[in-house]
């Protein structure tokens, strides 16, 4: 990619996803498509694009938002998922431990497209969900909105690479719920759960 604020992750995990149906945290609240993104600390390579990314979109910032000054602190979207949320001061979810966190997200305008490892779309949506793994695509940008001046990640295109454990109380397969399957015995039949007896075959 040619332009210096755009990104392309390596495998990361994602949460809070939001892909197919716009959402907002808060009643009120403008609703978007987004993905949180949980980056390994370990990605050197893909954090240090961000970071480079994150530079440029200052340095446009000044420029074209700011009215050529830097502000003394500049909102940054990039959490460490061992410290806590600046939110609440809670703790990050243990799936957040040893990665770096942040959120992209896009306008309801603007459907991101969501394809699988081998760049297919993605049609069936129980396919894409909070906990599974792939690379995300995204635009960042120096805002100046409400009095407060940062940077934002505008979400682009995600792939999927592979699943992973459900977050959230995701997915739950059957086997999950009710056990693995078992053989049925010989000569097996159904109780009848008001009297208890065999229930007889229908003739």
């Amino acid at each position: 990619m040619n332009n210096q604020t755009q990104v392309v992750t390596g495998e990361v995990r994602m949460s809070y996803v939001h892909l197919f149906k716009p959402y907002a945290a808060m009643p009120g609240q403008e609703e978007k498509y987004s993905v949180t993104v949980l980056v390994p600390k370990s990605d050197q390579e893909t954090m240090g694009r961000i970071q480079a990314a994150i530079a440029a979109a200052t340095d446009r910032g000044v420029k074209e938002k700011w009215n050529g000054v830097k502000p003394p602190i500049v909102a940054n979207p990039v959490y460490d998922g061992d410290d806590v949320r600046p939110s609440d001061g809670a703790a990050f979810g243990p799936e957040c431990k040893g990665h770096w966190v942040f959120t992209a997200s896009c306008k309801a305008d603007y459907p991101p497209e969501i394809v699988d490892k081998f760049g297919n779309p993605i049609i069936n949506q129980s396919d894409v969900y909070s906990g599974m793994y792939g690379r995300v695509a995204f635009n960042v940008y120096a805002y100046a909105y409400g009095g407060k001046k940062g940077i934002g990640f505008g979400l682009g295109p995600v792939q999927k690479t592979r699943d992973g454990e459900p977050l959230g109380g995701g997915r739950m397969s059957a086997a999950q719920a009710f056990g693995a399957p078992q053989q049925q015995a010989a000569g097996y039949q159904d109780m009848d759960p008001m009297t208890g007896q065999p229930m007889m075959p229908w003739g």
